[in-house]
């Protein structure tokens, strides 16, 4: 595992951004995919059908990701991670500190919620309330899954094998990381 003054051993096409609700996985895709002119494809966008319900087309969408020859993409959902990793030259584990993922999925519920910004599909964030009575809320769900990729990044390299991780703990770490990304 690399963290984030390792030299990337080649220039990845093929890239995952892991980290649990609130890490800043799908910022950090769009940078990576600016940065270095690839697609990036969110993958809640293709699991969030109207209504918040699954999509029936969602593995057949990630195999087409997969099958492309350059992307970026964020790693989540169990039935479609083995694929992704499968396929992946890269991933990045946006590992940081509980307190600031809290901060930022706190602001980023706040400011979707009242804003009644559409996200996937034409969902939107459900009532704050519903922080206490949904156990799948995600600000609950971050919660509840915060420690679920101390297990998953180790399983995915391992199973993986040509499979680059590269852990990222801090902003500062994204930003020296990104600044020596090509």
């Amino acid at each position: 595992m690399l963290d984030a003054d390792d030299p990337q051993p080649y220039r990845a096409r093929r890239i995952l951004v892991a980290g649990v609700s609130g890490a800043g996985k799908t910022t950090l895709a769009r940078r990576i995919a600016t940065r270095l002119e690839l697609p990036h494809t969110e993958i809640d966008a293709l699991y969030h059908g109207p209504g918040w319900t699954p999509r029936p087309t969602f593995l057949d969408d990630v195999l087409a990701l997969v099958a492309a020859p350059a992307w970026v993409t964020e790693w989540q959902y169990a039935s479609a991670r083995p694929l992704l990793a499968e396929a992946a030259d890269l991933m990045v584990w946006l590992d940081p500190p509980f307190r600031q993922t809290m901060a930022r999925i706190t602001r980023r519920t706040l400011r979707r919620r009242l804003r009644r910004e559409e996200l996937w599909n034409g969902n939107v964030e459900p009532p704050l309330w519903t922080v206490f009575t949904d156990r799948d809320h995600v600000w609950r769900w971050s919660i509840r899954t915060r420690r679920e990729y101390d297990e998953l990044v180790p399983a995915a390299a391992a199973a993986n094998p040509a499979l680059v991780v590269v852990r990222l703990r801090s902003q500062a770490e994204v930003e020296r990381w990104l600044a020596r990304l090509t």
